[in-house]
């Protein structure tokens, strides 16, 4: 098999990149960029597709457990840090892409935001946004991990946490690990315990955002709190 580099230019995925831009990239071709090297028989390329269709798309391989991941062939410690380092870094840039967006004005704002943090958590987190009197973001915090089921939130915890950020408004969410993201009786419950508890120290809990597989519940919206 002919080596990435015996390829003619333009079908070499860094070439590719370069000349075209990074979105002509197949989801094979990006992998290729980070694993590098093939194996034996086998291109860089080649060892991305098979990623791809063994855990089931991209979005899978970066999410994989580092077992499973370094386990696949052509794969190891090594190439599993730097597509986890690529991960971190868009998370980043998002984060100050957030931060630079000003006041936030509606819940599709901050639900894409907690969507790229939440929805391939395996276990159920409880998080904030934190905003100032202008509801520009502060901060982002996961406070609170569990287990698939659920996560214990304690309020006592929360108010000392926005009392730190010195908040004047707060974005709840949590992930459900399940996928489904429609609110339960206990996230209303907890949700009106955490307004009340909060208004007492004037912080207005703006929404609780409840984050699925490629999908979100907006509980103001819904009217639960």
């Amino acid at each position: 098999m002919m080596a990435i580099n015996d390829w003619p230019d333009t079908e070499r995925p860094r070439e590719k990149l370069l000349r075209d831009g990074a979105a002509t990239l197949s989801d094979a071709e990006l992998l290729a960029l980070f694993i590098r090297t093939g194996t034996r028989g086998r291109s860089a390329v080649d060892i991305g597709r098979d990623l791809v269709g063994e855990f089931g798309g991209l979005r899978q391989v970066l999410t994989a457990d580092r077992a499973a991941l370094c386990s696949a062939r052509g794969l190891g410690p090594a190439r599993y840090a730097l597509l986890q380092a690529a991960l971190e870094m868009g998370r980043r840039y998002l984060d100050q892409a957030l931060r630079r967006a000003g006041p936030l004005s509606s819940p599709l704002q901050a639900a894409d935001f907690l969507t790229h943090h939440l929805r391939d958590r395996k276990r159920e987190v409880f998080a904030m946004l934190y905003l100032d009197t202008r509801h520009q973001v502060i901060d982002y915090e996961e406070l609170f991990e569990g287990t698939l089921a659920g996560a214990t939130v304690h309020p006592r915890e929360v108010v000392r946490s926005v009392l730190e950020h010195n908040a004047s408004a707060v974005i709840l969410a949590h992930n459900h690990p399940s996928g489904i993201a429609e609110p339960s009786q206990s996230d209303a419950t907890l949700t009106r315990r955490l307004r009340d508890a909060l208004e007492l120290v004037d912080v207005r809990v703006l929404d609780h955002i409840v984050i699925g597989d490629g999908e979100f519940v907006s509980m103001s919206d819904r009217g639960l709190f």
